[in-house]
């Protein structure tokens, strides 16, 4: 695959000056953002609501001091910066109020794929607002009948005078009830071989023939949602990279999707001391099963810990983490399932009356092992890739989509 920014971000020599970087950024949050509370522990997929007026001007300062795109070129709006300058920050701002969340996707993979793969003219038109927190971005890859296996999606762009017609449906859509733009994957060629007749879209999710509909989930919020396309338009500017190619610009997509789980990681190592004190207060600590699994946690955090160092450390050589950021997942997905079950145990029959964060964490914990790569997908991934392992048995790599797709 095709990024040809990231090697003068990841450069050795733009290390050296790091812990200057990080001295930098904690003076700078220190002096802006208010402290998180201790207790306030990140769920995901919990935040139904969002206030928009604040987070877009906390983005915008962020941008107006330089520390939003932090990666990015310069002549983009950012800093010329590596990824290892990113998860510094993250470090550093995880132990501050920053309601930023909403504009992840498009910070993280919408603004990295833009600049790897549009053109000038698409570069600016939607960098500098999406850098500002004036437009929010969703990712439109997953649907019903195509999760793990993405060459399988039939979402249809139908060729139409200077521009394309959209059918079909997306799932599990983060903040699409609240986007102005979404990356779209879809198929322009049902006769071509799986991965060939796809091509990379940006659509404006504002227009007619675009419903969304927020998917209620166990812990009673709507973080994610189910999107139709009923002769939704894409104009022609709207094609990112070219048509039929899609496939391999939403590889840079779903790298960079990976380069966000070493985010991820670092907003919950954090958590342990808070469960701690959960259970503290609660006289949990007193059962050895509650004493027993607080240890096992705090080790397997520890690990996850280390394993975001090794990130780390590959992205500050330059290196994009491949197999890493797969154990990673599995790890963290694990971890929270683990301290959402811990913590509600813990607390007997208030860890499922109380309506806190806590009950919301085990409720919330399963879409862990489903959102960014389900665990089997990822084990097959570590299976081939790292241990050698046959291949999982798969359709036809040449086979079109509206064909039969006999297992090889």
């Amino acid at each position: 695959m095709d990024v040809p920014y990231l090697p003068s971000l990841g450069a050795v020599d733009a290390v050296d000056g790091l812990e200057a970087f990080r001295v930098e950024a904690r003076a700078w949050l220190e002096a802006h953002a208010p402290r998180r509370d201790p207790g306030d522990i990140p769920v995901p997929f919990s935040e139904a609501t969002v206030d928009l007026e604040e987070s877009r001007t906390w983005q915008r300062l962020l941008a107006e001091e330089g520390w939003a795109g932090i990666s990015w070129p310069i002549e983009y709006g950012g800093r010329g910066l590596g990824p290892v300058h990113e998860i510094v920050w993250a470090q550093e701002a995880a132990r501050y109020r920053l309601p930023t969340d909403v504009f992840q996707i498009g910070l993280g993979m919408a603004g990295p794929t833009l600049i790897t793969w549009g053109g000038a003219d698409q570069k600016r038109r939607w960098l500098p607002p999406l850098l500002r927190g004036d437009e929010i971005w969703c990712q439109l890859f997953s649907e019903p009948a195509a999760g793990s296996d993405l060459a399988a999606v039939k979402t249809r762009a139908v060729r139409r005078g200077n521009g394309w017609a959209v059918e079909g449906e997306k799932v599990w859509t983060s903040v699409a009830h609240l986007a102005d733009w979404g990356l779209l994957l879809a198929r322009t060629d049902p006769e071509a071989p799986r991965h060939r007749g796809l091509t990379y879209f940006v659509i404006d999710m504002r227009q007619p023939g675009v419903e969304v509909r927020p998917l209620v989930q166990m812990t009673g919020t709507a973080g994610f949602n189910q999107v139709f396309f009923d002769s939704a338009w894409i104009p022609d500017d709207g094609v990112i990279g070219e048509v039929g190619a899609g496939w391999t610009v939403a590889l840079t997509t779903l790298m960079y999707e990976r380069l966000a789980i070493g985010r991820a990681l670092i907003g919950v190592e954090g958590a342990f001391e808070a469960i701690v004190d959960r259970l503290r207060r609660a006289e949990a600590l007193a059962r050895p099963t509650i004493r027993s699994r607080t240890v096992d946690l705090f080790v397997r955090g520890e690990v996850l810990r280390f394993m975001t160092q090794r990130i780390i450390s590959r992205l500050a050589g330059g290196e994009i983490p491949t197999a890493e950021g797969s154990a990673a997942k599995l790890g963290l997905a694990d971890l929270v399932i683990r301290a959402g079950s811990l913590v509600v145990d813990g607390l007997g029959p208030a860890g499922t009356t109380d309506r806190s964060r806590w009950s919301s964490l085990f409720l919330a914990g399963p879409g862990m092992r489903i959102a960014g790569g389900t665990d089997e997908i990822l084990k097959n991934a570590l299976a081939e890739r790292v241990l050698g392992l046959p291949r999982e048995p798969r359709p036809e790599p040449g086979m079109p989509v509206s064909g039969p797709a006999p297992l090889s």
